[in-house]
């Protein structure tokens, strides 16, 4: 039976297939004359959209998606079917079709798949939250800290379609044991259960796998006080055994890797054509006006594997042959007057996408640290070599949160390590731009640890 209680998956996909395919040829029929050519286009782009949806699993959404990981796969779809529609036209040359009609269309198409995609997501919450269809029952195994935060998610959250039935604390000898669990699932016709790891011994976690697996109920477990458990884990196997890895990169992957180097290079080359291009020479005239010494000033940072590389900025200091040991503090007297300006501002920083052009860095990523303070962070500070993982950035995800400019407490490394770690396993396009967008803001306004 591949269609169970509370779940429209089984009806949706196929249907919005359909859908999505439905716009893709109608619009296109207008580009052809010849009838055989056109069903070449849809036997050819039919396939292709399907692998390419499989591969990205643009239509495995769930009631719990977020919403920018639909815009997300939307925005790889589209990238790619760009890529196709091209690809067919490039070879049927002959056709004589303006590129910008092609784009038109695919931008069309892509728009009216995101907004139906988007639709059917947002009336679905809304027929869970008012009208209590396409609902799971659900029961809770464990009391704990991290299942009260479950029990309350699930009773705060309507629109995800979430029925507790019960909440079952096995601590207590008078409440509960694992067989009254099982005699409920089944009396209620329960569809999932969520338990607790650290509430269950190994013998009444097999028990529990063995019941679930066996009476075709959904099994979900929460990692709570078992540390392995709370880490973004990526499963795979070799040959039939089942390896688990600590966590799964997302820039690792070609197609990521891909998109993010193109928007790090378009960004860069926007940044120096169309700012660096003018501001270069008014700024050297006023550093040079200032306090001798060079307009740029390098220094050596650890990037990507480890690996150290020259860093550029404006110079904001007087040149100090201890620059490379020491970071900028408040109220430091090495900072001259035009470099508490860019400093403030973030100008200082704008060299850096020479760095991004070159290679060495990454528009948005983890806060290269001075060759000095990594080796000391390194051993001082838990996970701290993670973020060697990918490219360094000239913004992140720790910076615009509230963690940039001076360390003045282990707690501030700890939490940037933290941030920066969240972002190299939950990377997205859309998080690059979102953590721009803040930056650009925060140096408008002006944050109070940029000195």
């Amino acid at each position: 039976m591949i269609f169970r209680s509370g779940r429209y998956s089984g009806f949706l996909r196929p249907i919005s297939y359909i859908i999505d395919l439905s716009i893709i040829h109608v619009l296109a029929y207008r580009f052809f004359e010849q009838d055989f050519l056109y069903l070449n286009y849809i036997f050819f782009v039919t396939i292709a959209w399907i692998i390419l949806s499989l591969k990205s699993s643009f239509y495995e959404i769930y009631r719990h998606t977020h919403v920018s990981t639909i815009l997300s796969l939307v925005g790889k779809q589209g990238i790619v079917f760009f890529l196709i529609v091209f690809a067919f036209f490039g070879y049927y040359n002959n056709l004589k079709i303006n590129p910008i009609d092609i784009i038109w269309y695919i931008l069309v198409v892509i728009t009216s798949i995101g907004i139906i995609k988007f639709a059917i997501y947002f009336l679905l919450k809304k027929y869970r939250r008012f009208l209590g269809g396409n609902l799971r029952k659900v029961i809770i195994i464990g009391l704990n800290q991290k299942t009260d935060q479950l029990r309350k998610l699930f009773i705060d959250r309507p629109e995800f379609g979430y029925q507790l039935q019960k909440t079952f604390d096995l601590k207590e000898p008078e409440n509960t044991d694992l067989q009254s669990c099982f005699d409920f699932v089944l009396k209620n016709n329960v569809d999932e259960v969520y338990s607790s790891v650290a509430e269950l011994s190994n013998d009444n976690l097999l028990k529990l796998i063995d019941f679930c697996d066996n009476n075709l109920k959904i099994l979900k477990f929460l990692p709570d006080n078992k540390e392995i458990y709370t880490k973004k884990l990526d499963f795979a196997y070799y040959g039939v055994l089942p390896i688990l890895s600590l966590r799964k990169i997302p820039m690792d992957e070609p197609f990521n890797k891909f998109i993010k180097r193109s928007f790090d290079i378009i960004l860069a080359l926007f940044i120096i054509v169309g700012i660096l291009s003018w501001l270069t020479p008014l700024l050297a005239i006023l550093i040079k006006f200032e306090s001798k010494g060079p307009v740029f000033f390098k220094q050596k940072r650890n990037g990507l594997d480890y690996k150290e590389f020259f860093c550029y900025k404006f110079r904001s200091m007087t040149p100090s042959p201890t620059a490379h040991l020491h970071q900028a503090t408040k109220e430091d007297e090495r900072v001259t007057k035009v470099g508490r300006i860019i400093r403030k501002t973030s100008i200082d920083e704008l060299p850096q996408f020479i760095n991004v052009l070159k290679g060495d860095m990454a528009v948005v990523g983890p806060r290269p640290h001075m060759v000095s303070h990594t080796h000391m962070y390194a051993e001082r500070i838990d996970k701290f070599m993670v973020r060697h993982f990918i490219k360094p950035g000239i913004t992140g995800l720790a910076q615009v949160s509230g963690y940039r400019g001076e360390v003045e407490n282990d707690d501030d490394i700890i939490n940037r390590v933290k941030y920066d770690i969240f972002y190299l396993e939950n990377w997205s396009l859309l998080l690059d731009i979102k953590i721009v967008f803040q930056t650009v803001y925060n140096a408008i306004r002006g944050e109070e640890k940029a000195y």
